[in-house]
């Protein structure tokens, strides 16, 4: 499975920004819709933090604290590719940002629970 992961840039606070993260390669029998996907994004000098997650069938869905009423997930099936939308940006959300994968049964939150992961991209908010 491969994931890329695009959209990141440079954007002033209070500004949006759109991830967008896509998925192929899919294992055998599978499809998009059966992989939860995760965002997650790591600052420098700090640990890799969950920021927002979606199952495949997208009827579950978790973001953290620092991203809620700010940062809204979604997918596309027909495109394979989720999205994080991403508003009234601070400073605080620079950092790269990971998407990742997971065809498990398991609790979306957690990174471990990922067996696929992109490359980051970047996203930072000046002030």
């Amino acid at each position: 499975v491969q994931l890329q992961a695009s959209g990141g840039g440079l954007v002033q606070a209070g500004g949006s920004l759109r991830l967008s993260c896509t998925g192929s390669g899919f294992n055998r029998g599978f499809t998009f819709v059966d992989y939860g996907i995760g965002w997650f994004r790591q600052a420098p000098g700090k640990e890799r933090e969950e920021v927002s997650c979606i199952s495949g069938s997208a009827d579950y869905t978790t973001y953290a604290d620092s991203v809620k009423g700010r940062f809204t997930i979604s997918s596309d099936v027909a495109k394979n590719t989720v999205y994080l939308q991403m508003n009234s940006l601070k400073s605080e959300d620079t950092a790269v940002y990971y998407c990742a994968a997971t065809a498990r049964y398991s609790d979306l939150r957690r990174s471990v629970s990922y067996d696929y992961w992109g490359l980051g991209t970047q996203v930072t908010v000046s002030s």
